[in-house]
């Protein structure tokens, strides 16, 4: 995918309302500290972010960064203390009762041990159909409960006699797609995948990946997807978010990110990435100094006490956003390593 296509597609996509917007989102939590006493540790801190129809949106950064707290927030397990969260320009923080259950049906998660996920106690049929006695609206025969299964399986790969196996009974290859017919049961217009291949063996994540992206192409999912990979998230997202720290510093186009960093936390997360073509290879940039705590960020630029291109105004306010391609990638940085211009 060249970067042309990509800003042309990104530009007509821009012209839709999102699917979901994120502002100001921020999550804190109490830890227990010693003597009895708590501390406030900040998970989200001001997110910003938004996920078009039929898109995949990449969410990279390192262990603790606040992936996870953001897709729990997304999937309403997690209410934020500030900012909106909006599907459709609907506030799902706000709904209760019926127009709450019918919400639950848009989204759902794919999640990455398809070990731990899965009841070893009820088999296939009954793991699929599960949602479906919650949402009592769909499906209301067994005769109708027992088509649908038979479908969901056929549609992710299984055979439809698979239904009356148990998960120990899968390979992990087959327990994911187990778990991807489960999550589209309800009919969801968006999947959280968290890590949803890296329990996998490679050459059953790449048919893991494909069956992912048949299924967005047929049904017009959007996805959320998580991952430590680089190499995955460069192949099936449309865009990438880069998450330092429960701030998002850095998002755009996949293959503009990837070739054209602007934030120096991302241009050192993508000298990591492995390539196979000599002429996209980058001199590793290794960081240095360990990831501070998120009970006592830095003040600033949460990056600077490990950036090397760090001065003194990198500590005393919030970095400004700066914009690429007609701000279609944005980061926040008071020192961008490309030609990004202030927002």
């Amino acid at each position: 995918m060249s970067v042309t296509t990509t800003v042309a597609s990104e530009a007509a996509a821009t012209q839709a309302a999102p699917l979901l917007q994120v502002r100001g989102v921020s999550k804190t939590f109490d830890v227990a500290a010693g003597s009895g006493g708590h501390k406030k540790l900040r998970a989200l801190d001001g997110i910003d972010l938004e996920l078009r129809r039929g898109e995949t949106l990449g969410l990279v950064g390192e262990s603790g960064c606040g992936k996870s707290t953001l897709a729990r927030t997304l999937m309403m397990l997690e209410r934020p203390d500030t900012g909106t969260v909006s599907w459709d320009g609907v506030d799902p923080f706000g709904l209760k009762g019926k127009e709450l259950l019918a919400w639950r049906r848009r989204i759902q998660m794919v999640f990455q041990d398809p070990y731990g996920s899965l009841n070893s106690r009820m088999s296939a049929a009954e793991i699929i159909s599960e949602p479906w006695h919650t949402h009592r609206t769909m499906y209301k025969t067994k005769r109708d409960r027992a088509a649908r299964v038979r479908e969901l399986l056929h549609l992710v790969g299984l055979r439809p006699s698979d239904e009356h196996r148990y998960p120990q009974e899968f390979s992990g290859g087959q327990r994911q797609r187990l778990g991807i017919a489960r999550a589209l049961a309800l009919d969801p217009s968006v999947v959280v995948c968290d890590e949803p291949v890296s329990a996998l063996d490679l050459s059953v994540q790449a048919q893991v990946l494909n069956l992912l992206s048949d299924l967005q192409k047929e049904l017009g999912i959007s996805y959320v997807f998580i991952s430590h990979d680089l190499s995955v998230v460069r192949h099936v997202a449309d865009r990438v978010a880069v998450m330092y720290l429960g701030r998002i510093i850095e998002t755009g186009p996949t293959d503009d990110v990837f070739d054209h960093p602007t934030h120096p936390y991302t241009e050192a997360l993508m000298s990591a990435a492995p390539t196979l073509d000599p002429s996209t290879r980058r001199s590793r940039i290794l960081l240095e100094g360990e990831v501070p705590s998120p009970l006592n960020p830095p003040s600033g630029c949460r990056f600077r006490t490990r950036c090397a291109h760090a001065t003194d105004v990198c500590a005393t306010g919030v970095p400004p956003s700066v914009g690429r391609l007609g701000n279609l990638h944005i980061a926040e940085c008071h020192h961008p390593r490309s030609d990004a211009v202030a927002v």
